[in-house]
């Protein structure tokens, strides 16, 4: 936390915070006495020892779940301490979804253009992970990376996260980080267009962002599921960014699963039993690899983006060429 203190801002009013007390080090208030948050009797709370940076007037996030240690529960019902049952989940996934060797190969990418953007102004790079309170399929080289300073956030704490943050307002000051990475997110949040301001205003000039969203996916966590993007509209979601590379994150095969595990789970079949059923098709992603075209990538099980900051952005005349080019110029798939 130490490190990364004098970027930490008040979500609400993105004043510098100040902390509670040497005896709750992780707990702060908002260093603006006129913010709502800017006296002791509303400081942020904090959750396993980790701050929770929401501006909860603004938020579908409740203090008082919080401060009464009931904040929101990890995707699936995971817990801190349920290991056994994240490992199980993970080689279900893996096995009807595979690996997702699109955000695996974009992880070197984007690493080495942090690197770069970084490198450039002689500083180690930072990167901010939203939605990392669990690392992402793929993701794993930017943990392993010594290199880099990773600043894990989420809904809820992990061992992988520093604080609790809304990326509709992300507690940071402007320009903090060289890189963004937000996988598997976008699609949980209720303004996507909000959260990617906030993912420019706090990177650097010449920052990356890497995102990763369902396309074709049935809703999954519930109440927290709200939006899906196809190619044309993630690229427009990221209209303030230049585009490195784009493409598909998971294909008509594994959408196809996806369609049949949920096709059972609507006949009544419990989710386990759903997930047994479908389990038996994952030949259908090995598909995958044959469908990289723009027609595979109208059926796509999930999109990516890989951009750098810009201050321009694309125009709305751009956007039909963008799509007849989506597998030539503009993007390339990945299975």
């Amino acid at each position: 936390m130490d490190t990364i203190a004098t970027i930490l801002r008040c979500p609400r009013c993105l004043s510098p915070l100040e902390r509670l007390s040497a005896g709750l080090a992780a707990e702060f208030i908002c260093s603006d006495s006129g913010c709502l948050y800017g006296s002791c009797d509303a400081a942020f709370p904090a959750v396993d020892g980790q701050p929770v940076l929401i501006d909860f007037e603004q938020s579908l996030f409740d203090r008082v779940a919080f401060a009464e240690a009931r904040p929101p529960a990890p995707p699936g019902g995971a817990t801190l301490g349920s290991a056994i049952g994240q490992r199980l989940r993970r080689i279900k996934n893996r096995l009807l979804r595979g690996t997702n060797s699109a955000a695996s190969a974009m992880a070197d990418r984007f690493l080495k253009e942090t690197k770069t953007v970084a490198g450039n102004a002689g500083r180690p790079p930072r990167i901010l992970v939203i939605g990392g309170g669990t690392a992402g399929s793929g993701s794993e080289a930017l943990y392993a990376d010594p290199e880099v300073e990773v600043v894990g956030t989420d809904v809820y704490a992990s061992s992988l996260t520093v604080l609790v943050s809304d990326g509709h307002r992300l507690p940071f000051a402007d320009a903090s980080f060289d890189g963004v990475w937000i996988q598997a997110v976008l699609e949980h949040v209720l303004e996507p267009s909000v959260v990617v301001a906030q993912i420019h205003r706090v990177l650097r000039s010449d920052g990356v962002v890497f995102a990763d969203t369902p396309f074709m996916q049935q809703v999954h966590m519930g109440a927290f599921d709200f939006t899906r993007f196809t190619p044309s509209g993630h690229r427009w979601l990221f209209r303030r960014f230049e585009q490195i590379e784009a493409g598909i994150s998971g294909g008509a095969g594994v959408a196809t699963i996806w369609s049949i595990r949920y096709l059972a789970r609507a006949l009544g079949v419990g989710s386990s039993l759903a997930g047994a059923i479908a389990a038996p098709l994952f030949w259908l992603r090995l598909l995958d690899r044959f469908t990289r075209s723009r027609a595979g990538a109208d059926a796509a099980c999930g999109v990516f983006f890989l951009g750098r900051r810009s201050m321009t952005a694309l125009h709305p005349k751009d956007m039909p060429h963008y799509y007849e080019s989506y597998f030539g110029e503009a993007g390339a798939g990945h299975g």
